[in-house]
């Protein structure tokens, strides 16, 4: 091992042990199994299409795997790899389910797997990881997630991508992910799992009332990067 990745490695903290993960992710599987019976029965007959949607995730140490979902867009849709809320690909019922983030119901099979935990940063597309970046670097000796402090607060980010003008893959790269990235190491620096548990338990509280979120303005999001470029 390298330094860097030594001192990057020394800045990731462990969070719920493997086995519990994955016990607990078995056991929402099948006492979900109704509901995800009923979304993907409502995504058969309203548009045509598979169930699932597939993608390419990159995960711990940078290894890409297939992560699952409920599909929400129209069967063969192309575009950005950013969605936002007015996204014209998004379906009527994929609205409710990305709403509701049953959509992601599909992912506890990847924490089944071992691709992924409940708690951890969100992981992403390759086109949008730069492994020569120390932040990503850092952020990837942890294994991605369900959840994690910075998802919970950017619950709204389809809505905030809507209210971008112009580029908003362009604003993803250059702001948001720098401001998710910025998040996702400040967490991994002091979890445990502790507060892996209250991670999931606040997801949860917002899941059942998503008022309880308090989701940063783009302004907010900017201000922040410059703080931690000024090192403030």
């Amino acid at each position: 091992m390298t330094d860097d990745a030594q001192a990057a490695a020394a800045l990731v903290q462990a969070g719920c042990p493997r086995v519990v993960e994955a016990a607990l992710a078995l056991c929402a599987l099948v006492l979900l199994s109704p509901v995800l019976g009923l979304a993907a029965f409502a995504i058969a007959v309203s548009s045509p299409g598979g169930v699932l949607f597939r993608q390419r995730r990159v995960g711990r140490s940078g290894r890409d795997f297939v992560l699952y979902k409920l599909r929400t867009m129209r069967g063969g849709a192309s575009g950005p790899l950013v969605t936002a809320a007015n996204d014209a690909r998004v379906t009527r019922i994929g609205r409710l389910l990305r709403r509701t983030k049953l959509d992601e119901l599909p992912e506890l099979w990847n924490v089944v797997k071992g691709d992924m935990s409940l708690v951890g940063p969100r992981p992403e597309v390759p086109r949008y990881v730069d492994l020569d970046n120390p932040a990503w670097r850092l952020v990837l000796r942890a294994r991605p997630g369900l959840t994690d402090p910075v998802t919970l607060r950017l619950r709204n980010e389809e809505t905030l991508l809507a209210q971008v003008a112009g580029d908003r893959e362009q604003f993803y790269l250059t702001k948001l992910q720098p401001f998710k990235l910025q998040g996702y190491a400040e967490y991994l620096r002091v979890r445990s799992w502790r507060a892996d548990v209250t991670v999931l338990w606040q997801t949860c509280r917002v899941i059942v009332r998503p008022g309880r979120a308090l989701p940063p303005t783009s302004e907010e999001i900017v201000a922040s990067l410059a703080r931690s470029v000024r090192g403030e």
